[in-house]
């Protein structure tokens, strides 16, 4: 076997190891309960929430999640999906202290907690639980879904904790939706999408008003010459001719 080959036999083998402990570190940093996707615009609506639970028992399995929604800030129009995997969702809905005024009319409860029983997150696995809201709240930066996870074994994993800003993760973090400033101009486009829209739109702008300028030019320079020509022609025609 040559020396290159063996080189690169061992930075093969060097880099699969890296790679593996890279996985690795990335499977112990995701073991816990996420919401995904992780940001939102305020106030937005018809969007949908993916809550998802991995397993991080090696001999139980996951039979059983709570998720609780916030009250001071609530989720309007929540809805969950149809039994599936095994899996059925139970739906509680609180009185809310503060009522929410929508343009379809005054909402005083919503959605508090959502528990799905009746499947099973075995070791190595995750579940991915989707729910779809109707409209966000507007009046704060970020929503927290503690969450409880139950095992076979009858251990629950408590997903409550919340770091203070600037704090690092703590051992068991709850999900957490954080909320973005709305768009300037319409939901659905960006301010930034909106600006370079402009500049695009004024370059353009700028680009035909330069190709119709050069156009002109041309097309006087052509009048020009071709008046040139002709009177060019028209006064050889007129000369006198000479005597024979």
């Amino acid at each position: 076997m040559s020396i290159a080959h063996t080189v690169l036999g061992r930075a093969g083998a060097v880099t699969a190891l890296a790679a593996a402990g890279v996985l690795a570190a990335a499977g112990i940093a995701s073991a816990h309960v996420t919401v995904h996707p992780e940001t939102y615009a305020k106030g937005a609506t018809d969007g949908v929430l993916t809550f998802r639970v991995p397993n991080e028992e090696d001999t139980a399995g996951t039979t059983k999640v709570q998720v609780f929604l916030p009250t001071d800030h609530p989720v309007l129009g929540v809805l969950v999906s149809p039994p599936q995997d095994g899996w059925t969702a139970k739906v509680t809905n609180t009185k809310l202290k503060t009522p929410v005024k929508t343009d379809d009319g005054t909402i005083t409860d919503a959605v508090s907690e959502i528990t799905w029983t009746g499947g099973r997150i075995g070791p190595g696995q995750y579940q991915d639980f989707n729910v779809a809201f109707g409209q966000l709240p507007d009046d704060t930066g970020r929503l927290t879904f503690k969450t409880l996870q139950t095992y076979s074994d009858g251990k629950t994993v408590r997903w409550i904790e919340e770091a203070a800003k600037g704090d690092e993760e703590p051992e068991n973090p709850a999900p957490v939706l954080t909320l973005t400033a709305k768009p300037a101009g319409d939901d659905s486009t960006p301010a930034t999408s909106t600006k370079e829209s402009k500049a695009t739109g004024n370059t353009e702008s700028a680009s035909s008003d330069g190709t119709a300028r050069g156009l002109g030019i041309t097309g006087l320079v052509a009048g020009v010459l071709g008046l040139a020509a002709a009177t060019y022609a028209l006064l050889r025609n007129g000369r006198p001719g000479k005597a024979s």
